[in-house]
């Protein structure tokens, strides 16, 4: 019963299943939000452009080296520690910065700087 109604719609009835004025569903825009993530041609270009000016950071070449020398749970775990600067508050306003060892933020993104290293790494051993 459920299955028939929900492919007939709204039939103009009062009661039942299929009650109500049959309408047109308007077709939804997509919101902003839901583009999260997806990367545009321009920024895959732009940072292309970065990469290849300004090359690889200092951890990321350990890391290249530590995959190179089959050492993936080392890199991993270095990885997801990774220097990053950390604002000490002080009433609320930020006075003086402090470089400290902190978590990159998840796993999954230090899965997924691995898995673009690890790219790049057999990319250069196939141009070769």
């Amino acid at each position: 019963m459920h299955a028939f109604s929900a492919a007939v719609g709204t039939l103009d009835l009062r009661h039942g299943l299929n009650k109500g004025h049959p309408t047109t569903p308007i077709a939804q825009a997509v919101r902003p939000s839901q583009r999260k993530g997806i990367q545009s041609a321009r920024t895959k270009f732009v940072r292309s452009v970065v990469r290849e000016v300004a090359g690889f950071s200092p951890y990321e070449r350990r890391v290249m080296e530590l995959l190179r020398n089959s050492k993936d749970k080392k890199a991993r775990k270095f990885t997801k520690k990774r220097v990053s600067v950390v604002f000490r508050e002080c009433d609320g306003h930020r006075i003086d910065r402090d470089v400290r060892f902190l978590q990159l933020g998840t796993l999954l993104r230090a899965k997924r700087k691995l898995e673009e290293l690890s790219t790049i790494i057999q990319e250069s051993r196939r141009a070769h």
